[in-house]
């Protein structure tokens, strides 16, 4: 199963880290995986190469985590993040037992 936490503070999104693989096909053919992985590199690309805001990044096979880190930063992203939780909202409820969303903070803090 994929999971998401979305990282937030004072009803705004800040970051979020995915780990696990969907099951929901074998590798190379499973459409949940690809559909996470995409958007949220996406989202973290977007984020810190093509908008230029400071934000902590890390991936590797079956994880990625990014937070924002400034204030400014956090209000600048906060139309993308929201996009990327309404897209992997609908795909948890299209796909229940692959992805799940929940909330909270940054792993360390």
């Amino acid at each position: 199963m994929v999971e998401v936490n979305f990282f937030t503070r004072e009803n705004l999104l800040y970051g979020y880290e995915i780990k696990g693989h969907s099951g929901f096909d074998v590798a190379g053919s499973d459409i949940v995986c690809a559909s996470v992985s995409s958007v949220s590199i996406m989202v973290a690309n977007t984020i810190t190469d093509v908008m230029k805001i400071t934000a902590d990044a890390e991936s590797y096979d079956g994880f990625l985590r990014l937070e924002v880190l400034t204030e400014d930063g956090i209000q600048e992203s906060q139309n993308i993040l929201k996009g990327l939780e309404v897209f992997l909202t609908d795909l948890s409820r299209e796909y229940p037992k692959n992805v799940k969303v929940k909330y909270g903070g940054v792993r360390n803090a």
